[in-house]
């Protein structure tokens, strides 16, 4: 779909839904960044990704990549409360080494990874420098962490501080945590951060579709009215 026709899908779609509804939209894009993101690799627990999904969504983040290399990822929305309508999820599930493939495709946009680990660290999660780098922050299962082949391939390991007598924490409280701690640091920092005008596009005619009940016949007539069928 060319950009101009998806701008006029878009002035349909909304005429669907209140004006109060199109511009929270429009204010929550401009608050949206994919400089930053979320990569977790075969977590367990369901409910783990859908509370870090959530967290992702608070601080403006919009994509999250979950990597399902033994462990399947069912949303759990009482957890999320809906998150996923307003995120991209990538699930990395079709290939053998997925955990790879997502990683080489992440550097090759551009992102720094940054994997989370409590030993052998070079950084903590102050010093993860987010005004030079796009960076995507990989968390690991809430047992064993990271596997040796997400720790080998990421250009740095971090840590959080911790002061306690327990050196872990759950992997959502890690996601909040770095979510916050990042998105916040990006945001007084110079760096453009924000989403393009052409991918603001594409994701307020997700969350257009995401809203509007029957979405697919009412874009399905709009196609058919303007002779795109």
């Amino acid at each position: 779909m060319d950009n101009l026709l998806k701008k006029e899908l878009i002035s349909y779609l909304s005429s669907f839904v209140t004006e109060e509804r199109v511009e929270l939209f429009q204010t929550k894009i401009k608050e949206r960044s994919r400089h930053l993101t979320v990569v977790l690799e075969d977590v367990f627990q369901s409910r783990n990704i859908s509370a870090a999904m959530r967290s992702a969504d608070c601080f403006g983040l919009q994509d999250v990549h979950i990597i399902e290399n033994k462990n399947k990822f069912i949303s759990d929305k009482t957890v999320s409360l809906g998150a996923g309508e307003w995120l991209n999820i990538i699930q990395h599930n079709k290939a053998k080494q997925n955990t790879k493939l997502c990683i080489e495709n992440l550097k090759k946009q551009g992102y720094q990874i940054i994997a989370t680990t409590p030993h052998n660290s070079d950084i903590t999660l102050n010093e993860v420098d987010i005004e030079n780098n796009k960076i995507a922050i990989l968390l690991g299962t809430e047992l064993t962490g990271l596997s040796n082949e997400a720790l080998s391939l990421a250009d740095k390991k971090m840590k959080i501080e911790m002061h306690g007598f327990t050196e872990s924490l759950n992997i959502s409280v890690s996601a909040a945590i770095c979510c916050q701690n990042l998105s916040n640091k990006m945001r007084k920092s110079d760096v453009n951060w924000k989403i393009k005008e052409n991918e603001a596009d594409e994701i307020m005619l997700n969350w257009l579709r995401n809203t509007i009940k029957s979405s697919k016949e009412i874009e399905g007539k709009f196609f058919e009215d303007n002779g795109k069928v």
